[in-house]
C-alpha cells in the first residue's frame, strides 16, 4: 500500500477510526474504547479490524453512555498496551473518521504520555470530504446538508445506523459512509490521496 500524495486512492490503506472518551478534553479525559476497520480499494475489510476496551479505575456517566459497565471497564486493557497494539495495527495507514481531530488528539495525548511522540499518519475527516463533494456538485439532486453529524451522512446515503456510540459500531458506520464518499470523490476527479486529504475552507 502507498501513502504517497500522488497515490491513487485504490492503492491506499485507509483505517477508519472511532474512539469513545470520558469527555472532550484530550489532555484531561481518557479513552474508553477504540474501534477501527480497514478500507482498501473501496472495500471494507472486516478481517482488517481492531477493537480495544481500556481499563478505567472509575466509571462515570460518560463511560456508561458507551454501553460499558464498571466491571467491563475494570477488566479492560491498560492504556499503554492498548496504544502499543493500535500502533502496530495502524502501521502507515491513513486515519479516517468523522470530525477525526478529537480522536487523533485523544490518541496523541496517550502516545505523548507514555512514549513521548505523536502520530505521524495523515488523517482525513469525512465531514471535510463531504463538504468538498457538496461544493463539487456531487450531491446534485439530493437534499442539502442541514447538519454535520454522522447520522446526517448516514441519512444522506440511506444507511441505517446500528450500534451507535460504541467505537466499533461507529467505526463501521463511518466506514460505510466513507466508502460511498470515496466512490463519489473518484467520480468527481478526486482520484489521488492528496485530493481527498485537502482541508475544507469556507
Amino acid at each position: 500500500m502507498s501513502q504517497e500524495p500522488s497515490a491513487p486512492v485504490e492503492q491506499v490503506r485507509f483505517v477508519v477510526l472511532d474512539t469513545e472518551t470520558t469527555g472532550l478534553n484530550p489532555r484531561k479525559d481518557r479513552i474508553v474504547t477504540i474501534g477501527a476497520i480497514g478500507v482498501v480499494n473501496h472495500e471494507i475489510l472486516i478481517e482488517d479490524s481492531f477493537e480495544a476496551l481500556l481499563r478505567l479505575e472509575y466509571n462515570s456517566s460518560a463511560v456508561t453512555v458507551h454501553g460499558v459497565t464498571r466491571e467491563q471497564s475494570l477488566a479492560g486493557m491498560d492504556e499503554r498496551t492498548a496504544l502499543e497494539r493500535f500502533l502496530a495495527y495502524l502501521g502507515d495507514g491513513v486515519i479516517v473518521g468523522h470530525h477525526i481531530g478529537h480522536d487523533v488528539e485523544s490518541l496523541n495525548a496517550g502516545y505523548e504520555r507514555w512514549f513521548g511522540f505523536r502520530l505521524k499518519n495523515a488523517s482525513l475527516d469525512t465531514m471535510a470530504l463531504a463538504l468538498h463533494l457538496e461544493r463539487d456538485g456531487a450531491f446534485a439532486g439530493r437534499e442539502a446538508f442541514r447538519e454535520f453529524s454522522l447520522d446526517a451522512l448516514c441519512s444522506l446515503f440511506g444507511i441505517v445506523p446500528h450500534d451507535r456510540h460504541t467505537a466499533p459500531g461507529d467505526a463501521f458506520m463511518t466506514a460505510l459512509v466513507f466508502q460511498r464518499l470515496l466512490r463519489l470523490a473518484v467520480a468527481n476527479g478526486r482520484t489521488t490521496l492528496s485530493r481527498v486529504l485537502e482541508p475544507f475552507e469556507e
